[in-house]
């Protein structure tokens, strides 16, 4: 893979509403965009890291930074044999792992391109459909959230997760359960919580959630699982799982149930695969959480979600969710049974509208060999 130039637009395009979690609220989704051109073909990818170090200690501004002035000076240094090897021409970057899985994404779009086949089938993915989702951020009010539980389900979504915070937990919680009846229910703490807050998931016990999302510190493993050993609930983990190796870990020691898996957080498709792999082994489920990614992020996760592991629904809902005009045509849509179609061309199986990612583009810089 001869990679001829790569081009970065930091991008902002507004969300149809605002989005609050325990650590702030967002109302732009500022990301960079990546296109790679390699043998005359075009790749695409996202990066997910946020404006602000809320999720993350990586930002746009710091992702900028270490793709401009290490990443993409190595990925241009040589030709490449397959996108698996991304990782290992990035090993002397330590971290930054939303950086790195920027580049590798259009790098597996290429090669997916290449191969003639749909970036799904070319990662070894086992369903046309995915099921998704929705995720909801904290609300002015516990009716407020009913409310807009309830529209979502009368929408077609068969999954649903709300944002929790100190102060708007419980009584949210059973709201929302009220409202969504027997509709499968997640809370997502967004480590906003210690373990000497056990008592009140404990009362979340009742609910019969679905899971628990990184109830406590945003780089714990330990301390979950002696919260575990007091709850019925699953734990899900995400923000503290970064490799492979920390899914294992997690797994062993039992501090969660399931894995989310966010091919951006994990540092690339690649270490996505691998983690996804690892859960299977142990029996344990995983789905794909998302991070307000535009189509192009989307179809990306989409197609990692058709891997045969990915049991639970994700964060990938509609392209409406978020936006009203999405970067990517067709945009995705909700199916009837709440799922997202998988894209079966080649490669993302999208197209990237470029008068409308030039309308949304704030800064762009292109390189070449």
């Amino acid at each position: 893979m001869n990679i001829e130039s790569i081009e970065l637009r930091h991008v902002r395009v507004s969300l149809v509403s605002p989005f609050e979690t325990s650590f702030g609220v967002t109302t732009d989704r500022e990301t960079i965009i990546a296109r790679v051109v390699a043998d005359g073909v075009t790749g695409w990818g996202e990066c997910v890291a946020d404006a602000a170090p809320g999720y993350s200690c990586e930002t746009v501004t710091t992702a900028w930074h270490i793709l401009r002035d290490f990443l993409i000076p190595e990925l241009l240094r040589a030709p490449l044999d397959d996108p698996r090897d991304t990782p290992v021409r990035f090993r002397r970057v330590r971290g930054h792992n939303m950086a790195k899985a920027t580049l590798e994404a259009a790098l597996w779009d290429i090669a997916a391109q290449q191969a003639g086949l749909s970036l799904s089938r070319y990662l070894g993915g086992v369903r046309e459909r995915v099921p998704v989702g929705v995720s909801i951020g904290i609300q002015p009010s516990s009716d407020k959230l009913a409310e807009t539980a309830r529209r979502y389900c009368e929408a077609g979504y068969r999954r649903i997760k709300i944002k929790i915070k100190p102060g708007r937990d419980l009584a949210d919680a059973r709201a929302a359960r009220q409202a969504v009846g027997d509709t499968p229910l997640m809370i997502d703490a967004n480590s906003a919580y210690t373990l000497a807050d056990a008592p009140l998931f404990q009362q979340m016990d009742a609910l019969g959630l679905l899971m628990i999302e990184q109830p406590l510190g945003y780089d714990d493993i330990y301390e979950h699982h002696k919260l575990q050993q007091q709850l019925s609930t699953p734990i899900c983990l995400d923000e503290s799982i970064h490799s492979a190796a920390d899914a294992r870990f997690a797994l062993e020691i039992g501090a969660c149930r399931i894995i989310n898996i966010k091919q951006g957080r994990v540092g690339g498709l690649t270490n996505a695969i691998a983690a996804h792999y690892v859960c299977r082994q142990a029996g344990a489920p995983v789905w794909c959480g998302g991070m307000l990614e535009t189509g192009i992020g989307r179809a990306l996760n989409v197609a990692l979600a058709s891997l045969p592991n990915f049991t639970l629904p994700g964060d990938l809902s509609a392209s409406n969710r978020y936006y009203r005009l999405d970067l990517i045509d067709p945009p995705f849509e909700l199916n009837p049974d709440s799922t997202l179609s998988v894209p079966a061309g080649p490669g993302l199986g999208v197209t990237v509208i470029q008068d409308r990612l030039d309308a949304a583009t704030l800064r762009r810089e292109t390189f070449r060999r």
